[in-house]
């Protein structure tokens, strides 16, 4: 799929100012990209059935590092609890808690993994209780649009420039609350496809996505699995070519081996909270989609119109979905009042099967996005599987970041530079090996994505975040 046309697909093709962004490329080293959850320890109790940890992963997806640290205490990855969902490329520090002994964790010895115990706890973790994230990222070979190389100083005062054409379009340290590529997947957009197919209850469907679907720059080995399944749908023959990485597709063909045609089967072979994910990112899909349809016909984000739905702006940057208001006429000026003073924010749609709709213009554009988007007649349930049942809620159009800094990175060299960055710049990329570095440290509420924020300032192709 075309540039292009996947950012148009996942509704992520504008920005909100019209300055130039600085180009460059993230996580051109694992260390380049930082973040830690910012989070309450759960209350310790040495009596505590489960065990709390601080662990810190470099260059290990969550989902596949719980699947890991399950394998090696001999127990379900269901009784290991975690509050957000980490990229693989970084470095990430989340807290853990873990169904099993104190003395097993501490025995876990993983490469790439540090594991600090903390106690002994009766609560668990679910996802989004963390109260925020703290970023530490570098943008390497940074560039002007035309592709020649901007130094990190002038990067810094460009960022400049785009913060404060932020500040004016939208108020202070705000910017459009973008659902990220990775929720769909950046390379290979696939979890809002497969959740298609789950809400029409085509699991034969969802199997044949996740497995089939090409990627962009996929290596040779998963790219010719995929197109063995695509070709042959056999699952000896994919089992044959099938790289020691993809572990979620070898359960999903372990499964239908001995099983055949039992595709719900095979698709509940993902983690649990990956399955939901798939129903999640076809809201998000939505979401994005709105937004950039209220960016494109100039209407604000962050004053409300009539019709809107508005939501109270909770502590750690939330909205209480609990108390949505309508805005009418006569409580127009009150609600815009209390918008620019913080406490309400504008939301727009996650929808489902309760959804709340919000009215006059801003309701039919709401409409003609699900209509353009073939889900006006989905009713979000999953009857095969009810916990994926989503009743719908509302998401602020913005998200605000808080203590950010930038400054001159130094420039690095050595073996562990990515390969986009050894590779250099391929047609359609905005960057340039002699370019600065700057780096970047800033807080974000849970749930809002520090490479949207980072698209604003880079103003980049999606392959480039």
């Amino acid at each position: 799929m075309p540039e292009d046309e996947l950012a148009r697909s996942l509704g992520l093709s504008t920005w909100i100012s019209e300055a130039e962004g600085v180009g460059g490329l993230l996580k051109v080293r694992v260390e380049d990209f930082r973040v830690e959850e910012v989070a309450k320890t759960p209350a310790l109790d040495h009596k505590g059935r489960f065990t709390v940890a601080r662990i810190t992963l470099t260059d290990w997806e969550t989902n596949r590092f719980v699947s890991r640290l399950a394998r090696e205490l001999s127990i379900s990855r269901k009784r290991i609890f975690f509050s957000g969902t980490k990229d693989k490329r970084a470095v990430t520090t989340q807290l853990f808690v873990i169904d099993a002994p104190v003395h097993k964790v501490e025995g876990v010895e993983l490469k790439d993994v540090d594991i600090e115990v903390l106690g002994r706890s009766h609560q668990k973790l679910r996802l989004g209780d963390h109260e925020r994230n703290r970023f530490t990222v570098v943008v390497r070979g940074c560039a002007y649009a035309d592709g020649t190389p901007m130094s990190g100083e002038q990067a810094v005062e460009q960022v400049d420039s785009i913060i404060a054409a932020l500040d004016a379009r939208l108020g202070e340290s705000r910017f459009p609350n973008w659902i990220g590529p990775q929720r769909f997947g950046s390379m290979r957009p696939v979890t809002a496809e497969v959740g298609r197919h789950v809400l029409e209850g085509d699991f034969q469907g969802a199997v044949d996505t996740y497995l089939g679907m090409p990627g962009q720059r996929e290596s040779e080995e998963v790219a010719l699995f995929r197109e063995c399944w695509r070709k042959q749908r056999s699952v000896e023959a994919a089992l044959e070519v099938i790289p020691r990485q993809l572990g979620f597709e070898r359960d999903m063909l372990n499964h239908l081996k001995g099983r055949e045609n039992d595709w719900r089967g095979a698709f509940r072979k993902l983690p649990n909270n990956l399955q939901l994910m798939t129903i999640h990112a076809l809201q998000s899909l939505v979401f994005n989609h709105v937004l950039v349809e209220r960016i494109e016909r100039d209407m604000p984000l962050t004053s409300p119109l009539v019709g809107d739905l508005v939501g109270p702006l909770l502590e750690g940057g939330k909205v209480d979905v609990g108390k949505l208001s309508t805005v009418e006429e006569d409580t127009l000026e009150r609600i815009a009042r209390n918008c620019r003073l913080g406490r309400l924010a504008v939301t727009g749609p996650l929808p489902g099967s309760e959804s709340v709709a919000a009215l006059d213009e801003v309701g039919e554009l709401e409409r003609a996005v699900l209509v353009n988007l073939e889900l006006d007649s989905t009713d979000w349930k999953v009857p095969e599987i009810p916990r994926l049942t989503t009743r719908g809620t509302r998401r602020a159009l913005t998200a605000q970041f808080v203590e950010l800094t930038h400054e001159v990175a130094a420039v690095v060299e050595g073996d562990d530079l990515s390969h986009r960055w050894t590779d250099g710049p391929q047609p359609g990329e905005c960057w340039h090996p002699d370019g600065g570095a700057v780096r970047f440290r800033f807080s974000l509420p849970p749930g809002t994505y520090a490479t949207t924020l980072m698209r604003e300032l880079m103003r980049t192709p999606i392959h480039q975040q």
